[in-house]
């Protein structure tokens, strides 16, 4: 009896799995990772069961094995194609959006020159199947800037290739507050150089060892190291934006809404937690990570033991008029910090009178970005660059 048959029911049923993620929720770490990949892929495994169903009518193949990968690649199919049906409408829901929050002709003032270097399109297929092209850029890593209780904190510079003062985005990665370099996500940092800004990616210390303010702290120490040498890291100090995914972005709200904080132009939050409270005690379902032994962690207790320290770590409580302009990018099926919570963000800002955008993608789960030639992340790109060169163009 010939293999092929089985060959093709398991490379069938193998992309059905894969497929399967991009509606099923994750109980676990490691399936959390396939349920954040497997949107992101679609169009990969569209070619998957596309190529499935071809093999079996040129095989000609007949029985029940047949019928098995006729209906799997069937509905294979169907799942990955979930996220693509969605993409026209998102677009225009963002497009929208993005023109409300900041005006209909919002990038009249933007320079030709960096219009010129923004994404022309919000999904470019090719570049789901090749890669989003990275031109050189200039890169020096591990550069310290301070060293509170004898660790050693650095930051990573990502520039133009040519010398100069440039607008700014100081980087914040996510991790739980738990783990992560200022390498994490570097791809993004050499992309935003090579269009035109210098990038400082920074570090801080982590929990549970150090606990909260102490990252706060730390952030706000690479903000002022930032502005002191501006001069010898090529950054425009009039012009600079914040910008974190998941606790990044968290502890960039806390920085950039703090009264007490040097001003920044706008700050850029990527699928962060909001009110710490209200997190611990309204987990997601299933809840793959511990969110509550992660608040601990961060923390150093619950919110019976700790409310007040709950309430400073949240930037929910910082929210006031004349904050500087946000940007919320939320995954609708984010199993970690759920997008109710940037949603309720983005009415508490416009209540006060704050500009404010608020982009839920339908499809994405938590870190959606790390595929960073996702259908996803090519989204999140397209409107974070048009709102940074909104933002920090020149007055």
């Amino acid at each position: 009896m010939s293999v092929v048959p089985w060959v093709l029911a398991v490379f069938s049923g193998l992309g059905l799995l894969l497929s399967l993620a991009i509606v099923l929720p994750a109980p676990t770490m490691w399936i959390l990772v396939v349920t954040v990949v497997a949107p992101e892929i679609s169009p990969w495994l569209v070619g998957v069961h596309a190529i499935a169903l071809l093999l079996l009518a040129r095989l000609s193949l007949t029985g029940g094995v047949a019928i098995a990968i006729l209906v799997s690649s069937l509905l294979g199919l169907s799942l990955s194609l979930l996220p693509l049906l969605q993409v026209p409408a998102t677009i225009r829901r963002f497009n929208s959006e993005m023109e409300r929050g900041l005006g209909s002709n919002y990038l009249k003032t933007v320079p030709q020159k960096t219009q010129m270097a923004l994404r022309r399109q919000p999904l470019q297929l090719l570049d789901v199947f090749r890669g989003i092209p990275l031109p050189p850029v200039s890169i020096e890593r591990g550069i310290p800037f301070a060293e509170p209780d004898g660790v050693s904190l650095k930051l990573n510079l990502y520039r133009p290739a040519a010398v100069g003062q440039y607008p700014t985005v100081i980087i914040i990665y996510g991790g739980a507050w738990r783990q992560g370099t200022p390498n994490n996500d570097e791809w993004f940092s050499r992309y935003l150089a090579s269009r035109g800004y210098t990038v400082v990616a920074i570090d801080y210390r982590h929990a549970p060892k150090y606990q909260f303010p102490a990252q706060l702290e730390d952030v706000k120490t690479a903000i002022r190291v930032v502005c002191d040498r501006a001069q010898e890291f090529g950054v425009d100090g009039d012009r600079i934006a914040l910008m974190g995914r998941s606790a990044g972005g968290h502890l960039a709200m806390l920085a950039a809404y703090d009264p007490d904080s040097i001003p920044v132009r706008g700050v850029i939050n990527y699928y962060a937690p909001v009110n710490l409270t209200n997190g611990y005690y309204d987990l997601p379902n299933p809840d793959p990570l511990g969110i509550q032994n992660i608040l601990q962690d961060f923390l150093g207790g619950t919110p019976e033991e700790l409310p007040d320290v709950y309430d400073r770590a949240s930037p929910w409580h910082l929210i006031r008029p004349n904050v500087p302009p946000s940007l919320l990018i939320y995954g609708k099926r984010d199993h970690l910090v759920q997008a109710k919570f940037g949603r309720n963000l983005q009415e508490k800002l416009l209540q006060f009178g704050n500009r404010s955008i608020f982009l839920e993608i339908p499809w994405a789960e938590h870190a959606f970005d790390a595929v960073y030639f996702g259908i996803s992340n090519q989204l999140a790109l397209y409107y974070t660059e048009r709102f940074l060169a909104h933002t920090l163009s020149k007055p």
